[in-house]
């Protein structure tokens, strides 16, 4: 008798908390974009260029170092700011520097925007610059159709020549 009881209370207790969950986990429907709305995302993680070039280091130079630190070449550790420019259908869409991370700023630059576009057909161009001069030395360049609800992420390998684009 003590058995059925409790096992009928235990049923009073969850199965209304099953039908809260069971409720909940469809209803009220959310979507972080519109329905006629796209979702762009540029996103990577890359280490700029040295800021400054190595420099060979003197005779003179290499003899007043103690023996386990003669290395011939001598190479600043600081990193160049990256430069990023997003543009879709002509119009800057983004324009960021992005510092190095780290004490020494000699890490990786970590890069993320996220821009909701209205679905269609879109231009969209990205550049990059990770060293010092004027110019950006990445150009990225697709002609997109994108449909309602979809995500188009804009990656950046250096391996695989710039940026690369995936729906």
């Amino acid at each position: 008798m003590k058995q059925a009881l409790r096992i009928a209370a235990q049923l009073a207790l969850y199965v209304p908390l099953m039908a809260l969950i069971g409720y909940f986990s469809t209803e009220p429907r959310f979507s972080a974009l519109g329905p006629d709305e796209a979702l762009l995302r540029l996103s990577f993680i890359h280490a700029a260029e040295r800021k400054s070039p190595c420099r060979e280091r003197t005779p003179e130079e290499l003899a007043k170092l103690a023996p386990n630190m003669r290395a011939a070449l001598d190479c600043p550790r600081e990193r160049a700011v990256l430069l990023v420019e997003l543009e879709v259908d002509g119009e800057i869409a983004l324009r960021r520097e992005v510092p190095p991370t780290g004490v020494q700023r000699d890490g990786n630059a970590t890069v993320y925007h996220r821009l909701p576009l209205a679905a269609g057909r879109h231009r969209i161009v990205a550049r990059l610059r990770d060293r010092a001069g004027e110019d950006f030395n990445y150009v990225g360049e697709a002609t997109l159709e994108l449909a309602p609800g979809a995500a188009l992420l804009i990656d950046f390998s250096k391996a695989q020549g710039g940026f690369v684009f995936r729906s």
